[in-house]
């Protein structure tokens, strides 16, 4: 009994001590395993590295910029469903969002299959934060790269290398990614062309334009106003990614999702008519429609013309020397006879418009004058005031409809008109219920369109310093952004046609020094064009 004893003893100790042995063992040789973080959050634990990084990228959808598509197929002297075995869309249906079976106008059967399409991208690479860590370990608990690659799924997107474009603005940065460098360049120099011409820009960019003789226009400086930085990073594919530059200079003159509209030309409809009943500008209307070259083009009646308003985003400024010749209009002087009843008119002297060679600068953005800057002013024909005598044995506060004068000194050119626009200042489309008259300079005079009575002399947000005249014939007339009021005139002065009233300035919400002008008929703030009193 006592040897049986001692041999289950052994036996004991012997497992006992091949156990303690097999342990041993294991300790002294651990797993090397990998750990997959995802923005420091542990996902699993995996087997090989490179078997997970083959897997991402046979298994994810390598489209780019993706967008919903509907494609439409019918019978015709087939049936729907030989249709579709002979258009081999198996796979096309099995990839489907949606499917929608139903019978057209024409009563045949028709199928509508939705699917995901967009750009197809070679390489893809894992999300930002995934990190795959060698690591040694006792662990046996080993996820399979399906179940990791289905929690990264989950957490956050797959990204492609490309380059990252941030653009500095006051109201928030925007970014723009690309698949290369070269994309984003020939898409600004694209939306510069638009703005300048592609044939005045070419000339710039090879300093090879037309000296100006005696007059003309030399462009002396292009750029993008904003700051812009890049940076070579990995872009998320659920990003809008450009791999092409026309697609970006698109987006980069029209925004996301322009209002876009076919219009069909009606009768006596010149290009300016065409824009005003759209909201849109002139300059818009070339743009998208480039077989016109200018607004005085002829369209025929039934023409069709794209309307698509602009969002640009990016201010292309353009520094030109303009030296123009401009008709200085003659003067109409109404000398008054106290021997003389109301109503008596005679016509002393007749006028005779004068030219003048103007010269200046002018900063342009996105195609609209911002800034005007008179360098000199050569008088190449004096002009010939128009006098009238008029009976008058009151100082008259009333504005004759028949003759209204220009607020401006001469040399003035128009900057905005009575017309749809892009605020320079906001950024907001909206319509400019004026014309600004520019290019007088700084402290240059403010005439009174007509006689009247000062009902507003006051400073505002917007207009900054401006004055309205009560025409008293149903009549009104506003002047903003003056520097400086004229002494001596004040709220219920009676002044006269062609009076000096102001200084021109920049006060309030403006660009540049110019005469803000408005024309109100019959209420306070009934606007009409101020062109309307000229004619």
């Amino acid at each position: 009994m006592k040897k049986i004893g001692s041999l289950i003893t052994c036996l004991v100790l012997g497992i006992i001590l091949f156990l303690l042995c097999f342990d041993y063992g294991k300790k002294n040789y651990p797993n090397e395993l990998y750990n997959v973080y995802l923005d420091g959050q542990l996902l699993g634990v995996i087997e090989s590295k490179e078997e997970l990084e083959n897997y991402i990228n046979s298994k994810t959808n390598h489209l780019i910029n993706v967008q919903e598509v509907t494609r439409t197929y019918c019978e015709d002297e087939r049936s729907l469903e030989q249709v579709i075995i002979d258009e081999d869309l198996q796979e096309l249906i099995n990839n489907s969002k949606d499917i929608s079976y139903y019978k057209n106008d024409e009563q045949k059967e028709c199928v509508d299959i939705i699917i995901e399409d967009g750009q197809l991208i070679e390489q893809i690479y894992t999300p930002k934060g995934l990190n795959i860590e060698k690591v040694l370990t006792y662990d046996d608990q080993i996820s399979t790269v399906e179940d990791i690659y289905s929690k990264i799924v989950e957490l956050k997107t797959f990204t492609i290398k490309g380059y990252q474009f941030t653009i500095y603005k006051e109201n928030g940065d925007s970014y723009i990614y690309v698949t290369n460098k070269e994309i984003f360049e020939e898409a600004v120099n694209e939306l510069i062309a638009t703005y300048v011409g592609k044939e005045n820009y070419k000339a710039y960019l090879n300093d090879n334009q037309l000296k100006i003789e005696t007059v003309g226009s030399l462009i002396e400086n292009v750029y993008i106003e904003e700051e812009i930085t890049v940076k070579q990073t990995q872009i998320p594919i659920d990003e809008t990614i450009y791999t092409d530059y026309n697609t970006l200079a698109q987006f980069l003159l029209y925004g996301k999702d322009p209002v876009t509209k076919v219009y069909t030309v009606k009768e006596e409809e010149m290009i300016e008519d065409i824009a005003f009943v759209n909201e849109i500008s002139s300059q818009e209307f070339l743009i998208s429609n480039p077989r016109y070259k200018s607004e005085n083009s002829l369209i025929a009646v039934g023409t069709e013309v794209l309307i698509k308003q602009t969002n640009p985003q990016l201010r292309v400024v353009v520094e030109k020397y303009v030296v123009e010749d401009k008709t200085n209009e003659y003067k109409t002087i109404y000398q008054y006879d106290d021997t003389q009843f109301v109503g008596y008119t005679e016509v002393v002297q007749e006028g005779e418009d004068g030219l003048e060679r103007i010269s200046q600068r002018q900063k342009i953005v996105n195609g609209n004058i911002e800034f005007v800057d008179p360098v000199s002013k050569e008088t190449l024909k004096s002009s010939v005031d128009r006098i009238i005598i008029k009976g008058d044995k009151y100082v008259p506060n009333v504005g004759d409809l028949s003759n209204w004068a220009w607020p401006s000194e001469s040399g003035w050119v128009i900057t905005d008109d009575y017309a749809w626009r892009i605020h320079p200042i906001t950024g907001v489309r909206s319509f400019h219920k004026a014309i600004d008259i520019a290019g007088t300079g700084y402290n240059s005079a403010i005439y009174a369109a007509n006689n009247g009575t000062v009902i507003i002399k006051e400073s505002h947000y917007s207009y900054g310093n401006y004055i309205v005249i009560n025409h008293n014939n149903g009549y009104y007339t506003l002047y903003a952004h003056m520097n400086k009021f004229m002494d001596g005139i004040s709220v219920g002065s009676t002044v006269a046609r062609g009076q000096q009233i102001g200084y021109v300035g920049s006060t309030g919400y403006s660009t540049g020094p110019h005469i803000h002008f408005e024309v109100w008929k019959d209420c306070l703030y009934c606007h009409i064009s101020p062109w309307s009193i000229y004619e």
